[in-house]
């Protein structure tokens, strides 16, 4: 199973409905990096993604997108197969 990382805030919505469906795909722990706590942090997003909204997801290396961009990934079927790449 790969890695998945995520920047969050305390209070997203989107942030909550991403780890509920990554948990619900076998996704035991996320790595969250909270940007409302650490400007360094969500500097350092801004720059490696070019977008200024949580939740900013990666799993592995590939940078997944929102948490719209995760749930249209996994309607077509891409995020199983992404999560158990190796």
């Amino acid at each position: 199973m790969q890695t998945v990382k995520m920047y969050t805030t305390a209070v997203c919505p989107y942030c909550v409905r991403a780890k509920q469906l990554l948990k619900s795909k076998g996704v035991e722990q996320i790595e969250e990096i909270r940007i409302d706590l650490d400007p360094v942090q969500r500097d350092l997003m801004m720059q490696t993604t070019g977008r200024r909204t949580v939740p900013q997801i990666y799993v592995g290396e590939t940078h997944v997108g929102g948490c719209d961009d995760l749930m249209a990934l996994d309607a077509k079927g891409g995020l199983v197969p992404l999560l158990q790449a190796a």
